[in-house]
């Protein structure tokens, strides 16, 4: 009940109206579960009890689909080499997976990640999501693109601002309780962003989450956001890194100790 409550109240302030100050965020490390060194992760989502993880690279790219609490691997779709692979993201039957230079949008029958057909991308793909109706995309610019599920067909653009400013690079998208989480590629934050003025609300600094011991040379950046619908838990990761994270949020400053626990 403590931790509904807290995220209750995050959930409102991050929801502020946009004259509210920008909000600041650590976090706190409540569990962590073990995920393949091989995962290249670009997108996760938790839908249903199971785990939807998208991975890049040539030659590298699939989409692979978890029990989330056994860890089994349930179905797995390899992706051609020519294919480089990035966000996910689960509405309705389908399963929807961005290209990153395709221009091709990838759809899924959900039950076994069967290849159903493809919708055109006007550019690149990087970070995917939905709000229950619309699926939302980034390209790494300052813009998010809210787009048709069934047609592909663009409805609106959605300039994002942090300080009044453009947020470019704008990566990874999970929605989570009315809003849109964004990794900012290449740096260790969560930007979390209205949905209507596009305005940064928070941002969340995840710094040394992964412990430098346990980065090799091919570990990547902080990239993947999923929250269990079930228990509103909100999971985070990156680019083969050896954990997922189960995180909660503190304003900044506020001490307390992590309490992993490993699975």
């Amino acid at each position: 009940m403590r931790q509904l409550y807290r995220l209750g109240v995050i959930a409102a302030l991050l929801l502020a109206p946009c004259a509210a100050a920008l909000e600041e965020y650590d976090v706190r490390v409540l569990e962590q579960r073990p995920q393949s060194r091989e995962h290249f992760v670009q997108g996760l989502e938790i839908v249903d009890g199971s785990l939807y993880l998208s991975t890049g690279t040539y030659g590298g790219s699939g989409l692979f689909r978890y029990d989330f609490s056994s860890g089994e691997l349930l179905a797995r779709r390899s992706l051609p080499r020519s294919v480089f692979a990035e966000g996910v993201s689960v509405l309705g039957e389908h399963v929807y997976q961005l290209t990153w230079r395709n221009r091709l949008l990838l759809v899924y029958e959900r039950a076994t990640l069967k290849p159903l057909f493809t919708l055109p991308l006007p550019g690149e793909g990087w970070g995917l999501t939905n709000n229950g109706e619309q699926l939302i995309y980034s390209d790494g610019s300052d813009k998010l693109r809210f787009i048709a599920a069934v047609t592909g067909r663009q409805l609106r653009t959605l300039d994002v601002t942090l300080d009044g400013k453009p947020l470019r690079a704008l990566n990874e998208l999970e929605w989570i309780d009315g809003a849109i989480w964004a990794n900012v590629w290449g740096t260790d934050r969560i930007v979390v962003i209205h949905p209507e003025s596009g305005r940064v609300s928070a941002q969340i600094h995840l710094h040394g989450l992964l412990p430098a011991a346990q980065r090799r040379p091919d570990t990547d950046v902080l990239n993947g956001i999923a929250q269990d619908p079930r228990s509103k838990q909100i999971w985070v990761t990156g680019k083969r890194w050896p954990w997922m994270y189960r995180i909660e949020l503190l304003p900044r400053g506020e001490n307390a100790p992590s309490r992993q626990e490993s699975r």
